[in-house]
């Protein structure tokens, strides 16, 4: 990359980082605020279609302060928290919401908490009891709370690294292909070949023609068990107990979690399937 191209870059960067810091928080918070309605109307909807009734009416949702909402039914309803879970999930990603927020059901009766979860980066971390225990027909309102979401303090804090960030971009790129050389020489460093890629184990990643593919230790820990023993079937009670036994709470859809997770990392090798043997556990199929 030329000199020039580098400079160019940097001022489109400098410019497009200060349109977003003097951006009117006010505006942000206004589209936070509608992104999030919309969000739990679908996640209404889903709920009461699951419990066959397409006719009564999600009620508006109320945002009860900057960072915290209710949601709420005309008639009762009865819930699986899996689903809860779930259509909470799939609604916020869809909508680009935060990954960090708390989930309260409760019951309109007593405005006693019937179930909560919290949800943080991914499941591995979250706190998410009870999925399987199915909650009785009831008048529920749902409150969400999203626990890290400060739109003017990060305003404030881009302003004060502004002048780090535009350093950055003016001094780093002499030193990136000195990083490359470097890299280039670690590639084939504690690695073993798996299809077309090169996977490190120590170091969680795995490696595509000079493309690093980062893995998180769950998925690293079920990639060596699968590399380890290749076109064989191995149990999910094996997969679970080796992967969480002694590391916390195993929540039941885990072990699918990061399976689909490590499907898509490896999906550019057609040689490689990581299938799904009905009732017993995985195989990780190398032609």
């Amino acid at each position: 990359m030329s000199r020039r191209k580098v400079y160019s870059f940097s001022v489109l960067a400098v410019v497009v980082f200060l349109t977003w810091i003097f951006s009117s928080p006010n505006e942000r918070a206004k589209d936070f605020s509608g992104q999030v309605k919309v969000a739990l109307r679908v996640v209404g909807n889903q709920l009461l279609l699951s419990n066959q009734d397409s006719t009564s009416l999600v009620l508006p949702v109320i945002e009860l302060n900057e960072s915290k909402y209710q949601l709420s039914f005309q008639n009762e309803l009865s819930l699986t928290p899996d689903y809860l879970v779930s259509a909470v999930e799939e609604s916020f990603q869809a909508s680009g919401l935060p990954n960090y927020y708390r989930v309260e059901l409760i019951q309109n009766s007593d405005q006693e908490v019937a179930y909560s979860y919290e949800m943080k980066f991914d499941r591995e971390n979250s706190i998410i009891p009870c999925l399987s225990r199915d909650l009785p027909q009831s008048a529920y309102t749902l409150r969400v709370k999203f626990t890290e979401t400060e739109p003017s303090l990060i305003s404030q804090k881009a302003l004060l690294i502004a002048p780090a960030i535009v350093s950055l971009l003016f001094f780093a790129f002499p030193f990136y292909k000195r990083k490359q050389s470097v890299e280039k020489k670690e590639i084939h460093q504690e690695s073993s070949p798996l299809g077309m890629f090169e996977f490190y184990p120590t170091q969680n990643k795995l490696m595509n023609d000079g493309l690093e593919i980062s893995l998180s230790k769950k998925e690293c820990e079920l990639l060596q068990i699968f590399s380890s023993r290749p076109n064989q079937i191995i149990t999910r009670e094996e997969l679970t107990k080796r992967v969480w036994e002694d590391n916390g709470v195993f929540v039941g859809r885990s072990l699918d979690t990061f399976i689909s997770k490590l499907r898509k990392r490896l999906k550019e090798d057609k040689a490689i399937q990581l299938t799904n043997v009905h009732g017993v556990g995985y195989k990780l199929e190398i032609n």
